[in-house]
Parts: C-alpha cells; structure tokens; sequence
C-alpha cells in the first residue's frame, strides 16, 4: 500500500503481522533519453566471525519511472530495471 490514511491502519485486523515504513522519496536525477529516473542501490555484506569489518559481497542498482522502485511500478516505462555497480577500489 502506498500513500496511505490513518483510516487505512486502522482497518488492518492483524496488525502484528504488518510493518509499517516511511516512504522514501526518491529524487528524479539519473537522465534517460525521455523522462529523468530514480536511482537505488542495494548492497549486501558478509561479515565473518572474527573479522574486523564486514565486506560487500553483491550489490544490485535499479532505476525507476514510477511511483516506487519495482517491477509492477515500471511496466509500461522504458530505461527502467535492474543492473550491478562496479565500485573502483
């Protein structure tokens, strides 16, 4: 659910099993040939026991037209998806 009213919460009848986040606003910044897009990046890190520090395993980088970042927001838009980001050391 997306731009919900407090009626909204209040009909959930298990709230328990609901979390309830704040919506990040993205900001339209990355140029495509028709429309600015969104940019997230995701990265995920392993830390090992006895390590200092965790390390970055993977990432993944999606861009978006819609009103969130997903598959169902973008179908209809174009230079939207999924990628990896290459980070220099």
């Amino acid at each position: 659910m997306i731009d919900i009213v407090p009626s909204d919460i209040e009909k959930i009848k298990d709230p328990e099993n609901w979390i309830l986040q704040k919506k990040v606003k993205y900001a339209d910044v990355i140029e495509t040939p028709d429309i600015p897009a969104k940019l997230e990046v995701r990265m995920m890190y392993i830390w090992k026991d006895g390590e200092a520090r965790p390390k970055l395993a993977i990432n993944l980088s999606r861009l978006s037209k819609g009103k969130m970042i997903g598959v169902r927001y973008n179908k209809d838009k174009e230079w939207v998806g999924g990628s990896v980001c290459y980070f220099e050391r």
